[in-house]
């Protein structure tokens, strides 16, 4: 399902990228351009399936949080280095 959301939030405006990692404990994350963007995602007919699913059947507890990436870099780009 992770993969088909991907491939699914790929089509939507406002789409910047995706990722998922995760055994024990599992997270995905969706960048989007905007909230608006955001919201249209989550309303999407077959994330709402995904939604429902995740809610029912493969997830005991979940947490969504909605946050605003101020900066994002790695070992080579920081300016701790």
């Amino acid at each position: 399902m992770a993969i088909e959301m991907d491939q699914l939030a790929r089509e939507q405006p406002g789409y910047l990228g995706f990722e998922w990692a995760g055994e024990d404990v599992q997270i995905t994350v969706s960048y989007w351009q905007d909230e608006v963007s955001a919201r249209s995602w989550k309303q999407v007919a077959r994330h709402l399936v995904a939604q429902r699913l995740g809610r029912e059947v493969w997830f005991r507890d979940y947490r969504l949080r909605v946050a605003t990436v101020v900066r994002d870099y790695g070992p080579q780009e920081s300016s701790l280095s």
